[in-house]
């Protein structure tokens, strides 16, 4: 064998072991998503769904489980793909010729991409409508009973809405473009797939857009709620007296029920209870935590909510004056430049970490602003007490949020890294007026937002600080009743 013949084996051995690596690190990190994912899954789900007379009802429950998890795992993938991304480039720039990091190339990182890419697309348009029938079949009339019915029965109703879904991309696909609408009959798998989760993404785009400000707003509440605030101008001594006053009252009053003549309703007395015990929990707390646990963690806590948030408005701001000025910071697809060229922060490493914390930061704060709006706050899930099928909504609407986080921040000019593989064939992108008009939107909601809870916030503290809450309110009536006196 001639030294050419060498060099030729050589380097398909080399691309050989090469896509051997890539397969076995994405298997580690998906299986290290998923099984994360089932424990969290496993807290939140109704255990009496998995424990019913039926075992036929119970092994269709677990099969459904096991598609939420997959699904949940991919959610979560997206939101990881593009810090880990950033994050990689910076690596490859600091360390370009380290042994122990030969496996972090941009062919990984490339096909992630393309991975999350095809399992948001098969997780949205196939598993879930499978699973969400799955749970609502019962099997075709005069059918044998059986898991094997409810296939069947879910099989056919997801091949019609399939064909329903295409059938209004294709029309919708003809509306826009009916040259390419007639190739893409021709082409499933190239425009119909990239196109459908264009849509999707789109969609998930706007929700983000109403969902991030106001959850940008509840992240001062709710970190307000999980931490101990500092002591301003009251006494917890005298709150726990009164609290544990009123709930000897009213346990005496529901023991001595029978001595009383007018007519009690225990139902809202017990009611009264829980929420004073409650309440003298929540106090005990507040008087057993630290100097530097309440007056030190909460101050920083909003501190560093208020810099990220002022960050995030200021990088729009900004990114809305580049769109002004010079259409090139329009967000654009997948690039000729591979990984580890060049830095895609103007500060280097320190502006790549603060564009993950931002990212990272902004869809936390997306996931509050969904499950607090009214339309979606029943979506929530409870602690051991979910039903299958709004474990389902659940997994579909974060599926939809995380997929849409890369164009998410690369729309709003978060970060300069071009989307990859085919996140970056969406249309729309190259629109400067839905770039430009989004980046006003968000700018505008946010500051909305933050200034209608920061004047709330501090109105009700500094009422509650003082002690005007606890001011008896005014007899209804009686400045009516003075001026006819007066009249007299």
């Amino acid at each position: 064998m001639e030294a050419a013949d060498y060099e030729v084996l050589s380097v398909r051995e080399q691309l050989f072991h090469e896509r051997v690596r890539e397969c076995i690190i994405s298997t580690l990190l998906f299986a290290t998503l998923y099984i994360f994912c089932h424990i969290v899954l496993t807290r939140f789900k109704k255990p009496a769904e998995f424990r019913t007379v039926d075992d036929e009802d119970a092994t269709v429950n677990k099969i459904v489980l096991e598609l939420c998890t997959f699904t949940l795992a991919v959610a979560l993938g997206a939101v990881l793909l593009l810090p880990f991304s950033i994050l990689s480039n910076e690596v490859l720039l600091s360390l370009p010729r380290n042994y122990y990091i030969q496996w972090l190339n941009g062919s990984l990182i490339h096909g992630l991409w393309n991975l999350v890419f095809l399992f948001s697309n098969l997780s949205l348009i196939f598993l879930m409508p499978f699973a969400y029938f799955f749970t609502e079949s019962e099997g075709f009339a005069g059918s044998r009973k059986g898991v094997l019915g409810r296939v069947y029965e879910t099989v056919v109703m997801l091949v019609l809405l399939t064909l329903l879904v295409l059938g209004m991309v294709w029309v919708a696909s003809a509306i826009v473009d009916n040259k390419a609408s007639r190739e893409s009959l021709y082409d499933f798998w190239e425009y119909y797939l990239p196109y459908l989760y264009s849509c999707i993404s789109f969609l998930g785009v706007l929700l983000l857009l109403v969902c991030t400000p106001l959850g940008l707003a509840r992240m001062f509440s709710v970190t307000g709620k999980l931490l101990v605030k500092p002591r301003l101008l009251e006494d917890l001594e005298e709150q726990l007296y009164c609290s544990a006053f009123e709930e000897a009252a009213l346990t005496r009053r529901i023991c001595n029920a029978t001595s009383c003549w007018l007519p009690l309703d225990m139902e809202l007395l017990h009611r009264q209870i829980l929420a004073l015990q409650t309440q003298r929990v929540l106090l005990e707390k507040r008087r057993k935590a630290s100097a530097w646990q309440r007056n030190l963690g909460y101050p920083l806590a909003m501190l560093c909510l208020l810099v990220l948030t002022g960050l995030s408005v200021l990088i729009v701001a900004i990114h809305i004056l580049e769109l002004l000025i010079d259409e090139a910071a329009m967000p654009r697809g997948m690039q000729g430049a591979s990984l580890g060229q060049v830095s895609f922060s103007k500060l280097g490493s320190f502006g790549a970490v603060i564009q993950v914390v931002l990212i990272f930061y902004l869809m936390v704060s997306s996931v509050v602003g969904f499950y607090s709006s009214p339309l979606f706050r029943g979506l929530r899930p409870r602690w051991h007490d979910t039903a299958m099928t709004q474990i389902i909504g659940n997994c579909v609407c974060l599926l939809v949020l995380s997929s849409a986080l890369p164009v998410f921040a690369r729309t709003l000019g978060l970060t300069h890294f071009d989307l990859l593989g085919d996140f970056g064939r969406f249309n729309w992108l190259g629109n400067f007026y839905i770039v430009f008009l989004y980046n006003a939107a968000f700018a505008g909601l946010t500051t909305l937002s933050l200034v209608k809870t920061f004047t709330a916030a501090v109105r009700a503290e500094l009422i509650r600080a003082f002690g005007l809450d606890r001011l008896p309110l005014p007899v209804s009536g009686f400045p009516r009743a003075s001026r006819k006196t007066q009249h007299q």
